[in-house]
C-alpha cells in the first residue's frame, strides 16, 4: 500500500472531481467556503510547477436552483437545462474569483458525449486541455447541461471525470465527494471499515454498493463513482476515491479513503469514448461470418456482412453491431447514413464500386472506429 500512495504522491497530471454534495450548501446554493478549501489545496498541488491539474466540477444546476427559485432539483430536462444556464456562470465566477487569490487563471471548457466520441469534436477536446494546462491555467469541466440532450449526455460527471482522465493521458485521478471511501456495509451503522483498497472487482464481490443518487443537489452515487474507477483503472489510470475534506491528504499520498488499482492498459483514445460515452443511434445486425471476422480477427465490417439495419442515423454517428440473436457485441462509427444501407446488405464493395461509384468501396464500420463490447 505504501508503494502505491508513494505513486500517488509523485503522480505529474492529475484529475480531480469534485460532486456538487461538496460545493453547495443545504439549501443548494454555492458555498463560497467549501470552494475556497478546495481551491487551496489544488493551488497548493500546483505550486512548484511540478504537478498540473484539471478539476471536473459539478455544481452548475445546483447554483441555479436558488436564482430561479427552484426549490429542488428539478426532474425534467428543460428546466435542469435553465438552472445549469444560470448556475453555470455562477459557479466559474466562484472558482474565478478564488484562484485569483492565487494568481491562477481559470479556463472553462464544458463537455457533451457527442463532442468526444466523433474524431475531430474528441482531438479538439484533448488539444484546448494540453495548451491550457502548457499555458499554466486550471482547466475546469463540466459537462455543457445546457445544450445536452438525454442522448448526449454522460449522466453524471464521475464517468466524465474517467473519460477526461484519459483524454489528457492523466496519472491519476481523484473522485471526491461526501463520503470516505467504499464501506464494506453501510458507513452509518457500527461494525463497517472502510476499504483501503481495491486490486480488482473481485475485491467489491459481495459489497452492496447501492444504487445511483436521485434526490439532492447531484446526480451520482457511489455505484458510479465504482463504476468511473473501472473506466479509469482499465485505461490503466490509477483512483484515489474520499472525501472532498481530506483531498489535501488524498493528494499527498497519504492513508485516506480508497484506493484503486491499474488493471489495465491505455487504450486508443477516442475507443474508450465510444465505449462508455456514445449512445447507439441504430443498429446493425451482422451474419455469423460477420461476427467472427469483427470479435475474433478485429476486421472492419464490410457491406457484405450486414444482414439488416435498424435506427435513423446518419455517417459519423455510434451504431450498435449485433448477432443473429440481437446481443450487442461492438459499437461503431458508422460510414453511411442509415436510408444507403439497405441497398448495400450483402454486396461486396467492388460490386458496390462499379455500380453505385468509388465512394462505395469502403467499410461500413472501420476497425479503428469500433471497439468490442464482451473481451
Amino acid at each position: 500500500m505504501a508503494g502505491a500512495r508513494q505513486a500517488v504522491a509523485q503522480a505529474h497530471r492529475i484529475v480531480v472531481k469534485v460532486g456538487s454534495s461538496s460545493l453547495t450548501t443545504a439549501a443548494g446554493g454555492l458555498d463560497a467556503d467549501r470552494v475556497d478549501a478546495l481551491v487551496d489545496v489544488l493551488a497548493k498541488a500546483r505550486s512548484g510547477g511540478e504537478r498540473e491539474v484539471v478539476l471536473v466540477s459539478s455544481g452548475a444546476i445546483a447554483a441555479g436552483l436558488a436564482p430561479l427559485g427552484l426549490r429542488r432539483r428539478p426532474t425534467d430536462l428543460a428546466r435542469q437545462q435553465a438552472a445549469a444556464s444560470v448556475g453555470q456562470g455562477l459557479l466559474i465566477a466562484r472558482y474565478t474569483a478564488s484562484c485569483a487569490r492565487h494568481g491562477i487563471r481559470v479556463g472553462q471548457v464544458l463537455l457533451t458525449s457527442d463532442d468526444t466520441s466523433r474524431r475531430a469534436h474528441h482531438r479538439n477536446a484533448a488539444r484546448t486541455l494540453d495548451k491550457l494546462l502548457a499555458m499554466g491555467a486550471l482547466p475546469i469541466v463540466n459537462e455543457n447541461d445546457t445544450v445536452a440532450t438525454d442522448e448526449i449526455r454522460f449522466g453524471d460527471n464521475d464517468r466524465l471525470a474517467a473519460l477526461v482522465a484519459h483524454l489528457v493521458r492523466a496519472d491519476l485521478l481523484v473522485l471526491l465527494s461526501d463520503v470516505d471511501g467504499v464501506y464494506d456495509g453501510d458507513p452509518g451503522k457500527p461494525g463497517t471499515s472502510r476499504i483501503a483498497e481495491v486490486r480488482g472487482a473481485s475485491d467489491l464481490d459481495g459489497i452492496d454498493i447501492g444504487s445511483a443518487k436521485k434526490a439532492g443537489v447531484g446526480t451520482g452515487g457511489m455505484v458510479t463513482k465504482v463504476e468511473a474507477a473501472r473506466i479509469a483503472t482499465g485505461a490503466g489510470i490509477p483512483v484515489v476515491l474520499t472525501n472532498a475534506v481530506h483531498a489535501a491528504d488524498a493528494l499527498a499520498g497519504r492513508d485516506t479513503g480508497t484506493y484503486f488499482h491499474t488493471t489495465g492498459r491505455r487504450s486508443a483514445d477516442r475507443l474508450l469514448w465510444l465505449q462508455h460515452a456514445s449512445t447507439p443511434q441504430g443498429a446493425l445486425t451482422l451474419d455469423d461470418g460477420a461476427v467472427r471476422a469483427v470479435v475474433e480477427r478485429r476486421t472492419s465490417l464490410l457491406p457484405a456482412g450486414i444482414a439488416s439495419v435498424e435506427g435513423e442515423f446518419t455517417a459519423g454517428d455510434p451504431v450498435e453491431l449485433r448477432d443473429s440473436t440481437g446481443r450487442a457485441i461492438a459499437r461503431g462509427i458508422v460510414n453511411f447514413d442509415a436510408k444507403e444501407i439497405p441497398q448495400l446488405i450483402g454486396r461486396s464493395t467492388r460490386e458496390l464500386a462499379r455500380e453505385l461509384g468509388p465512394a462505395y468501396e469502403r467499410e461500413v464500420v472501420h476497425r479503428d472506429a469500433l471497439v468490442l463490447l464482451h473481451q
